[in-house]
């Protein structure tokens, strides 16, 4: 029996828009949907036949912007490429910013559960009033939450 390897992607959304930069309008049917524009628009049918069969959105934080992608690991220079060529999903202008690459879901979850935190503390960084804002954090349920959605995903 042959196991299928995968590369999974941790990639971080930076949106653009000042309105839209804690509060994305998209998900993952969108993100989907905007990789594969990318893919056929960059690398045409030949790249979506080769990619579009493994690629898969395990998991995206509408709070955080972080999303979780599984591609098949002959394919994940040409997956990586388009992520990297995405300039809009759903007309909101983003930044992708990939976090990191692995071989196992395990360590992108991981991965993903530290990039979380430091997300937060990057919220909690920029609050007008931090020492005050620490006593009543709407943050800390987010994170039990979140962590708990990213340990349970499965290959």
């Amino acid at each position: 029996m042959v196991r299928f390897k995968n590369r999974w992607f941790l990639v971080e959304f930076i949106t653009l828009s000042p309105e839209s930069s804690r509060q994305p309008s998209f998900d993952n049917k969108q993100i989907y949907s905007a990789l594969r524009q990318s893919i056929i628009s960059n690398f045409g049918d030949t790249g979506w036949g080769a990619v579009g069969m493994s690629l898969t959105i395990k998991y995206f934080s509408p709070t955080t912007n972080i999303c979780i992608i599984r591609v098949a690991r002959d394919q994940h220079k040409l997956a990586w490429g388009a992520i990297t060529l995405l300039t809009s999903v759903n007309g909101i202008r983003i930044i992708p910013h990939v976090v990191h690459v692995s071989g196992t879901i395990k360590h992108t979850q991981l991965a993903a559960i530290k990039h979380n935190r430091e997300i937060i503390s990057r919220f909690r960084a920029r609050a007008k009033n931090p020492a005050a804002y620490h006593a009543q954090d709407s943050y800390e349920p987010y994170l039990a939450q979140s962590t708990r959605e990213i340990e349970v995903l499965q290959e």
